[in-house]
């Protein structure tokens, strides 16, 4: 373009050649703005990346612009704008797609369904929030906790779309706590009268609160983390305010980016990616209460090629989870989790700072986690799974995490899962010999696990492999560990551990314990 303006000054034109090229000039630029898409991932995300994986590229919109506050949206925080944001997304649809720009104000809404070629853009002082009218989100197929359910409708819902977009400097709230049932022993005294006082009903044990007759029916009917004994549409429908929706929820999507904005207060699990491909979250805030339940940060379930980069989690439950299909539909399924890198990432509080499982039955590989900083997280990086998930996870690279008062391990594998947090379940190592099964389609593998360069100030446990006697946790390479905690590190029903620069500061006992492993190897020694 400055070339074209150039010539047009320095030449001597005629007026009808000078027309001409001013022609062209305005059918150039025309022709640029027919398009955009948002800034590429920098190239330096993919530096030392161990596997090969296709650069992630951004979606491209058509140029078309629109304001809410054109289809008659009122930002009050009182006023429904459910029939608005509708109206404004299949408007833009029509033309193709664009960018919805949602200014400033507090914006008050139902599900917000979106189509292909959309950006969601929130503008600086911009706050979605999303009704606490139940009867909004009705029931729906989908899927939480790696098993196909019925479910809530999700406040933001897109499915078998392309080129889709959340961006810009604003706030999306879920309205979480009108959804989720709390534990008394999260909360203190005085926080545990005033909940009761709003109303709700309690359990049977006057120790766990409901918001409806219907969530604490579900809670009876519930038979796993989730899924119930309902078969029946009524039934379904007389449980349906337990079945909390994950506030973002992109199923079978392509070319998704998240950029800048910050996602907060979720009835169920914050973000849920599903069977989605090429997707950038760069610069995301995330964040639910600490007691919040299922209040997970990002779920990444059978996704491929995705770059989570330079953002930060303040949760309830896991931050970071990778996770691909439970049991045998997850193994029937057959779709991992493959190729994602995690970068510059820091969590405040979670579960675990980075998560792999427990519903892991369709595979993982290909990940890698670098530049990361877990501060106050249950457990820094935690592996998850049990008897009867199946599946491989294999071919993870972690390094350069620093970690800092971490009340349990920094580094955990457990494959005894029951469904508990780790403060909820109990430390010691209880994995007896006797009564093996037989290893078979339904056991689950962890092995090829690189883990580098971490350093961890004030663990409870520096860490725990607790493999099952039937398939041990296998080939797991550390070097440059460094890390001060209560207790040292046990390694129980483990086959090829090799630690090189290891070290183990702990206050009480030895820095290393083994129970039942073999083939360790410490700094080029045998055992």
């Amino acid at each position: 373009m400055d070339i074209i303006y150039k010539r047009i000054a320095e030449a001597r034109l005629s007026d009808r050649y000078l027309t001409r090229m001013i022609l062209v000039v305005l059918i150039v630029a025309t022709a640029v703005k027919v398009v955009y898409s948002q800034s590429k991932v920098p190239d330096s995300v993919y530096d030392h990346v161990p596997f090969k994986m296709a650069k992630v590229n951004p979606p491209v919109f058509p140029a078309n612009v629109c304001n809410l506050r054109d289809y008659g949206a009122v930002s009050d925080g009182v006023t429904l704008n459910t029939v608005h944001f509708t109206k404004a997304i299949l408007d833009l649809a029509a033309k193709g797609g664009g960018k919805l720009v949602v200014p400033s104000g507090v914006w008050l809404t139902g599900p917000i369904v979106f189509q292909s070629n959309i950006n969601l853009h929130l503008e600086t002082g911009a706050i979605i929030v999303f009704s606490e009218n139940f009867d909004l989100y009705p029931l729906i197929e989908t899927s939480y906790g790696g098993l196909s359910m019925q479910h809530c409708l999700s406040p933001i819902y897109g499915k078998n779309l392309q080129n889709i977009a959340i961006t810009g400097k604003g706030i999306i709230d879920g309205s979480g706590d009108a959804w989720r049932f709390l534990k008394k022993g999260k909360l203190t005294e005085q926080q545990w009268k005033e909940l009761i006082a709003s109303g709700g009903v309690l359990d049977d044990k006057k120790t766990t609160w409901y918001p409806t007759e219907s969530a604490l029916l579900g809670s009876k009917m519930e038979i796993d983390q989730g899924f119930t004994s309902a078969k029946t549409p009524e039934e379904h429908q007389a449980i349906k305010d337990f079945l909390r929706p994950v506030m973002i929820s992109f199923t079978s999507c392509k070319n998704v980016w998240l950029e800048g904005v910050t996602f907060q207060n979720s009835p169920a699990w914050n973000i849920h990616l599903w069977l989605c491909e090429n997707i950038f979250a760069d610069n995301i805030i995330v964040r639910n209460p600490w007691y919040a339940q299922n209040g997970d940060g990002i779920d990444i379930e059978s996704c491929k090629n995705m770059v989570l980069y330079n953002s930060s989690f303040d949760v309830g439950d896991d931050a970071i989870c990778i996770k691909s299909g439970k049991n045998e539909e997850g193994r029937k399924r057959g779709i991992p989790t493959e190729n994602i890198i995690v970068k510059n990432c820091t969590v405040y509080h979670g579960h675990g700072g980075f998560t792999i499982g427990s519903e892991m039955s369709g595979g993982v590989k290909n990940i890698q986690v670098s530049e990361c900083t877990f501060i106050g997280t249950d457990v820094g990086l935690r592996f998850k799974s049990t008897r009867g998930r199946g599946g491989i996870v294999e071919k993870i690279w972690i390094s350069n995490i620093d970690m800092l008062n971490i009340p349990n391990e920094a580094l955990l594998f457990d494959l005894f899962y029951g469904g508990k947090s780790p403060l909820e379940t109990n430390a010691e190592v209880d994995n007896p010999a006797k009564n093996v099964p037989k290893a078979d389609e339904t056991t689950p593998l962890f092995r090829q696990i690189e883990i580098r360069n971490i350093t961890c100030k004030g663990a409870g446990k520096a860490f725990l492999f607790n493999g099952l006697p039937e398939m041990n946790i296998r080939d797991i390479f550390m070097k440059d560990i460094f890390i001060t905690c209560t207790k040292g590190g046990e390694i129980v029903e483990s086959d090829g551990v090799t630690m090189t620069n290891v070290k183990i500061t702990p206050k009480n006992g030895k820095p290393l314990v083994t129970l039942r492993a073999k083939n360790i190897v410490l700094n080029g020694k045998s055992y």
